[in-house]
């Protein structure tokens, strides 16, 4: 009885890691939920939650994008979905302004409500988010 919006919640995923891949950002952003929630796993100093979108942009995303020196790209390799769930896994690619190359893989697991992305938790190889990202 879920496919339905399994199948949606999956197209909407799929759209945006497309226009990811081509270096877009907008329609990630346009998909948040006012209230969406990220959840970065691990202890550095990048890891925690951001509650709010305007907590994403301002205290992840800002700083985040402020260390690379080119386009981010994050290329999908394999979509799983279920009822309000979308995991994705993918391999985002960039050079930072450092001059290191910040190439990490996720899973991310997306949750949505009513057709807006509500919730991300996202795996990372959390070695490299220190030794290339440092603190934000």
């Amino acid at each position: 009885m879920n496919e339905p919006k399994t199948e949606q919640n999956k197209a909407k995923m799929q759209f945006v890691m497309s226009e990811l891949a081509k270096g877009n950002r907008l329609p990630f952003g346009e998909l948040m939920a006012d209230d969406f929630c990220w959840k970065m796993m691990g202890t550095t100093a990048w890891s925690g939650e951001y509650r709010g979108k305007e907590i994403v942009r301002n205290h992840l995303m800002k700083p985040l994008f402020e260390k690379f020196a080119d386009a981010y790209t994050n290329t999908a390799n394999r979509f799983i979905a279920e009822g309000d769930f979308v995991v994705v896994e993918c391999q985002g690619k960039v050079n930072t302004k450092s001059g290191k190359p910040y190439n990490n893989f996720y899973c991310c697991v997306c949750r949505f409500a009513d057709g807006k992305l509500v919730e991300l938790v996202e795996y990372l190889d959390t070695q490299l988010v220190v030794e290339v990202l440092g603190n934000p």
